[in-house]
């Protein structure tokens, strides 16, 4: 607790000018990170001094000892996993919740916060087109949106086995299973095993040539045991490729069995606000829950996720939690009722921020450019001599192969040769 008035000042405005000074670095600074390990321990891992120091001095020599150790990952010339930058609006408004330093867990906590949330929250369905009465969740990103829409599957799967497994557990329950694609991400097997499925209970299923689930392999698969209790878990631009599953062919085979139909949409999801690219999602809106996040595509400040689950009662009862000591305020929305966290900040105003910024047609845009761009980047580098274009790409994903010129040359070959292309170092 803070019991005396503080200065802030000198501090906010050293982060003020550290901030711009690397934001001015972005277009033509150093990408990756210089720094090594040993260097980083030798700076930073000083002795805990007895005494504090004045915090302007703080951060002048934090900012100094991390030289080198930030990757300039929001710049156009960062090309490794998938990382978007920061609109300069959401940036500032996650400033502005520091400063706030709202705990939004509750209404009575932080009503704007609240407010917001709200209403972000309505906004996001319907740009993704998602069904009105849906609930809404903002948590750290895709791999928190797994937990919240699969741990309201699991609430509604079991409560038709006549099992709560909020109140019971999970020793003796009916076992759920997972189907999915090959193509699945590794957030979806870290988020069944902290949900107690475990990891055996995911069956992946392979693809067809275009990166998708097709309705005659998902049909099959529930011939096994079609009576177990299934999730089925669909891609909507998966990690690689950007493939898209065919929900509309998809979801209706696994209502008929009774199942869950959940949508990884970790960044694909965006692909709803591009009319030139909606297409791609025909469907989805009959999927039972979704995930996106917000650090992607639309370039929001880490961290920020979106889970989206049409059953809001199934969400409700796998989250809600009620306290004599907590103040509930008429019919205002309690975030803690819908995410997994007491204490969080309010994620969702970075993201108000960013969709005022862009609004409806800057968003469109946004998706639109960055998808020509892929397809501009991959194709014209795919025509140099040597390089052999692997997936031509349908939104912003697309791979090449650099190739060993030698006549003879094996899989192998290619694959150690593309290291050398990367880093003339290796080997």
């Amino acid at each position: 607790m803070i019991t005396a008035e503080l200065d802030y000042a000198p501090a906010l405005e050293q982060a003020l000018r550290h901030s711009q000074n690397h934001l001015g670095k972005t277009k033509d600074g150093p990408v990756g990170a210089a720094a090594t390990l040993a260097q980083l321990r030798a700076r930073l891992g000083r002795p805990l001094a007895e005494d504090g120091i004045g915090p302007a001095r703080v951060i002048d020599e934090l900012v100094r000892d991390v030289e080198g150790g930030i990757v300039n990952s929001a710049c156009g010339r960062f090309f490794g996993w998938v990382i978007g930058g920061t609109l300069p609006a959401a940036t500032a408004a996650d400033w502005l919740t520091s400063a706030w330093d709202q705990n939004a867990a509750i209404h009575a906590c932080s009503p704007a916060e609240a407010v917001i949330e709200e209403v972000v929250g309505e906004w996001l369905k319907d740009i993704f087109a998602l069904p009105q009465a849906a609930s809404f969740a903002f948590v750290t990103g895709t791999q928190m949106a797994h937990i919240v829409c699969l741990a309201a599957a699991r609430h509604r799967l079991l409560r038709r086995a006549d099992w709560d497994v909020e109140e019971r557990g999970l020793f003796g329950v009916p076992p759920i299973r997972i189907l999915t694609s090959s193509e699945h991400h590794g957030s979806v097997e870290r988020a069944v095993r902290m949900l107690g499925f475990g990891k055996s209970a995911v069956v992946a299923l392979p693809c067809d040539d275009q990166g998708q689930l097709s309705s005659t392999v998902l049909a099959r698969a529930f011939d096994t045991n079609p009576r177990q209790p299934t999730i089925v878990l669909l891609q909507a631009g998966d990690l690689n490729i950007g493939a898209y599953d065919p929900f509309a062919q998809l979801v209706p085979i696994a209502r008929a069995h009774g199942a869950w139909t959940h949508v990884d949409g970790a960044f694909g999801l965006w692909a709803a606000a591009s009319p030139k690219h909606r297409h791609r999602l025909q469907g989805v809106e009959l999927a039972d829950s979704w995930t996106c996040d917000g650090h992607k595509w639309l370039n929001t400040p880490f961290d920020c996720g979106y889970a989206f689950v049409a059953d809001a009662e199934a969400h409700r009862r796998a989250f809600s939690h009620r306290t004599s000591y907590t103040l509930f305020v008429d019919d205002a929305r309690d975030q803690i009722d819908w995410n997994p966290e007491w204490s969080r900040r309010g994620r969702a105003v970075p993201t108000y921020a960013a969709l005022r910024q862009l609004g409806r047609s800057g968003i469109a845009e946004l998706i639109d450019r960055t998808c020509s761009h892929a397809h501009a980047l991959v194709t014209r580098v795919g025509s140099l001599p040597g390089v052999q274009v692997v997936w031509e790409p349908t939104i912003n994903q697309g791979l090449v192969r650099f190739l060993d010129p030698r006549p003879c040359a094996t899989d192998l070959d290619h694959d150690v040769h593309r290291k050398k292309v990367f880093d003339p170092d290796f080997l």
